[in-house]
């Protein structure tokens, strides 16, 4: 039974989504933006072009603390009766920035630690449901999985999270949390939230040469979950990190099964990673035809690389009686760089409206099929094409255009809900072999 929008009347929720904050604490105003190390705008302030700006940087670097800080001090009322309040916020990982090379396990506690403490006392008595991101480790992507004990092993950070987030998450959530970095809770009456450590599905993460199938048991957790929630009728928000595509092929490819299998229970999917706004179609096993869900992909908050900051609100149908509680439509917010470090000093920075979903790409509703049409009319319609290109990169797009191949394997991409599966890509009709595109997949991805 394909979703149906909800009747006229029927009550409707605004949800906050931030990924992939990377706060630089060594991030220096008037630094060099330009640098040999793989993150810059950090060192001793210089004179002249080519430096950073106050509230970010087009460049290889993060973002300051206080740039965060004025994303969350204009949002409105964090309450669900506040003026175009939110009813809850998902939040999808990488806190500390990309100085991997020096990192510690005593800078990462500190990140997780200073960026929840703004959060809460920003967001105040809104409920915040988190997820891992691959950063928030050291070594960056190493997670073993739960088997591994002593020194080697992720307590140290599964348990920081749990003492952190502890006024949002219930004992329950807080056990599977200290256990392998996952969880589920309830937002809201109907509606079940699960946090999945996407760490388990990275091609990044060498501790899954032992087992990539499913080293923390957490697929066959989460059948179990949603199993429930189908028994209890009851409809589920699936948040992670890194998106289903961008795993290894047999954890993807599992993954993908079980979105099939529980189409009606899963309503929406949400994730982050890439640091750009894209998105990524699940069909019908059988077929490879029938849009049966969708992974968003929200743009990151950070500027890394050459990027505005950003961030995503979903309008989500609430809680009544048979809600589907699916994605109605979503609006990105950006902080446009060259006008902010513009202005006077002291100035606050004027965040804006980059673009509302339905109203940019003419969707009749925001479901699953809206979006495969919408893939489908971008092979033709060039100027849409441009436009998505554009919201894409938060209003930045690089000098390079998008040309043919670009846009070969960016269409292919939208489809794809699972990794290396060229057959998604046929329907486009792509005039690339498919290895040509994935090797334009992997210089595309900036993190």
């Amino acid at each position: 039974r394909p979703p149906v929008p909800p009747p006229p009347g029927a009550p409707t929720a605004r949800i906050l989504f931030l990924t992939d904050l990377h706060w630089d604490r060594q991030y220096v105003p008037g630094s060099a933006a330009a640098c040999p190390d793989p993150l810059c705008c950090r060192g001793v302030p210089g004179e002249g072009p080519g430096t950073a700006g106050f509230w970010g940087t087009y460049g290889k670097c993060d973002l300051p603390l206080h740039t965060i800080d004025a994303l969350l001090a204009q949002l409105p009322n964090g309450t669900r009766n506040g003026t175009g309040g939110f009813a809850a916020a998902y939040w999808t990982g990488d806190i500390p920035a990309h100085d991997v090379w020096q990192q510690s396990r005593g800078d990462q506690l500190r990140a997780l630690r200073t960026v929840t403490a703004l959060l809460r006392a920003r967001l105040g008595p809104l409920r915040v449901f988190p997820a891992v991101g691959n950063h928030e480790a050291t070594p960056v992507n190493a997670f073993p999985p739960p088997y591994v004990r002593g020194n080697r092993s992720a307590a140290w950070l599964y348990d920081a999270m749990a003492e952190a987030w502890q006024h949002w998450l219930p004992p329950a959530a807080l056990r599977t949390l200290r256990a392998g970095g996952f969880y589920t809770a309830q937002v809201w009456p109907g509606l079940r939230l699960v946090s999945l450590n996407m760490n388990f599905c990275s091609q990044a993460n060498f501790w899954l040469l032992i087992n990539a199938t499913d080293p923390a048991g957490q697929l066959q957790w989460l059948m179990g979950v949603l199993a429930d929630a189908e028994r209890d009728g009851e409809k589920v928000h699936i948040i992670g990190h890194i998106p289903p595509a961008h795993c290894l092929r047999s954890w993807s490819w599992n993954y993908y099964r079980i979105v099939s299998r529980f189409e009606g229970t899963i309503a929406a999917q949400f994730f982050g990673h890439t640091h750009l706004d894209e998105f990524e179609l699940f069909y019908d096993e059988e077929t490879l035809s029938r849009p049966v869900s969708i992974a968003f992909i929200a743009p990151s908050v950070t500027t890394y690389i050459s990027l505005n900051p950003g961030y995503r609100v979903y309008e989500v149908a609430a809680s009544y009686p048979g809600s589907s509680h699916a994605v109605l439509d979503h609006e990105t917010f950006i902080l446009n760089l060259t006008e902010a470090n513009a202005a006077p000093p002291g100035t606050a920075p004027r965040w804006r409206r980059l673009y509302g979903a339905r109203e940019a790409y003419g969707l009749p509703a925001a479901f699953p099929a809206d979006w495969d049409r919408l893939v489908r009319r971008m092979q033709d319609d060039e100027p849409l094409f441009q436009l998505f290109w554009f919201h894409l990169h938060k209003g930045h797009p690089p000098r390079e255009p998008c040309g043919a191949p670009c846009k070969a394997a960016l269409l292919c991409a939208l489809r794809s809900g699972r990794a290396a599966d060229p057959a998604l890509c046929r329907p486009l009709r792509p005039a690339l072999p498919f290895p040509r595109i994935q090797q334009l997949w992997q210089q595309r991805r900036l993190c």
